[in-house]
């Protein structure tokens, strides 16, 4: 009986596991005159605020989801031409959100 000479490799293939995404989004609930308003979420509190701002609030704050810390916004909105390389079903105008940081206030009790 002949040997077969074609050998099989033994190395056994290595697959990588992609890392697994993890959210780095946070929750930030609005607070307008001392009532929660609503959640707006981001990265940053800025980019929650830029949302906020979208949407019309001047003076608000957002309270970190879990946190006693309160992030203090002013915002406001302006109509600008829509950017040069826009899709055509675009609007002339777009809004854009402008937002300033004021400071952090921590509260005392937490009610989530």
């Amino acid at each position: 009986m002949a040997k077969s000479t074609s050998k099989k490799s033994s190395a056994k293939k290595i697959v990588e596991e992609k890392p697994k995404t993890v959210s780095n989004t946070r929750n930030f609930a609005l607070r307008v005159d001392g009532r929660e308003e609503g959640v707006f979420t981001g990265k940053s509190p800025r980019q929650a605020a830029l949302k906020v701002a979208n949407k019309g609030y001047t003076d608000f704050g957002l309270r970190e989801k879990g946190t006693k810390r309160v992030h203090l916004f002013r915002g406001e909105r302006n109509q600008v031409p829509k950017p040069s390389g826009a899709p055509s079903w675009m609007p002339a105008k777009v809004w854009k959100p402008n937002v300033e940081k004021i400071g952090v206030e921590h509260l005392e009790s937490i009610h989530d």
